[in-house]
């Protein structure tokens, strides 16, 4: 180990070499990888921001409960409390007309205009309580037993589709990893071997002077992690401007969306995209030079 620690400058002027052979392959490789590291951290990065969201949705479900009309103030009250001794519903609390026009407002943004032109506030009261999510079912069952309500609204449709969207993008997240190592692999091993083959006098020769396989190897495994970290590194400046642009245009329309906070996603990006380019930087230097002595030996 010490011997290959002391000539450590000398892999990197043979690994720099090589690379300057293949020059414009090289740098394909780096772009191309570049680029399909780049595609799998935004599938990856709309799976978590997508996690969150439904994690996030889950702590806040809530169900808005709307009574008859003509029930008055004391009515509503007892409502209230028979409400929240439900099993599963954690607090219920009365929203006025003022409130839910105000919530329409916010949500709307800058096309709340068009409600200044009714004539009266559209929007009626109702009772919202806060679940356990998991008791949905039962407290639903529940709530349909009070006399008085006449509709029940939930966010389980949105949940659902929700959760649908997120198992797709994890298969999605898996399938593309999986097809980024084989690609990313191929491109590594191919380099590897075609810059041994253009090398191969100056191996024979260092093998017959007695140069054990690792001090042979060691250029081509850093010629190999140079490429993949390159691509990684592009792959990292592409990933985090496409993520802040989609949180700008996401949040700016869609204020009320529960979004993870940015700078941890993109904290974790990169670490998963260099975890990544050293391994397959790794695996298909390995894998070039293991192919290549293969070929040799025939």
């Amino acid at each position: 180990m010490k011997f290959l620690l002391n000539n450590v400058g000398y892999f990197f002027k043979e690994a720099k070499t090589t690379i300057k052979v293949n020059m414009m392959s090289n740098i394909l490789s780096i772009l191309s990888t570049g680029l399909i590291l780049f595609f799998a951290a935004i599938i990856l990065s709309c799976w978590w921001i997508s996690s969150e969201a439904v994690e996030a949705l889950q702590n806040e479900a809530e169900i808005n409960v709307y009574y008859a009309e003509d029930m008055d103030e004391i009515s509503i009250e007892n409502m209230i409390n028979t409400i929240e001794e439900l099993y599963g519903v954690g607090e219920a609390r009365l929203v006025s007309e003022d409130e839910a026009y105000k919530r329409m407002e916010e949500i709307l943004g800058k096309e709340a205009k068009v409600l200044k032109y009714l004539d009266e506030n559209p929007f009626n009261s109702f009772i919202e309580l806060s679940i356990n999510l998991e008791e949905m079912e039962s407290v639903i069952e529940s709530l349909r037993n009070i006399d008085g309500i006449d509709q029940i609204r939930d966010n389980r449709e949105v949940l659902e589709k929700l959760r649908s969207i997120t198992s797709l993008l994890e298969t999605f997240g898996y399938i593309f990893i999986a097809a980024v190592g084989a690609s990313t692999l191929i491109i590594v091993s191919h380099i590897i071997r075609a810059g041994i083959f253009d090398n191969r006098e100056q191996i024979k020769t260092l093998r017959l002077l007695g140069a054990p396989e690792m001090f042979i190897s060691a250029p081509f495994l850093i010629e190999g992690l140079i490429l993949t970290i390159s691509g990684g590194l592009l792959a990292i400046f592409m990933s985090a401007f496409s993520v802040k642009y989609i949180y700008t245009a996401v949040t700016g329309p869609l204020p009320f969306i529960p979004l993870p906070p940015l700078e941890p996603l993109i904290r974790n990006l990169i670490i998963m995209i260099i975890s990544l380019s050293i391994a397959f930087g790794i695996l298909g230097s390995s894998l070039g030079l293991w192919s290549a002595r293969d070929k040799q030996t025939h």
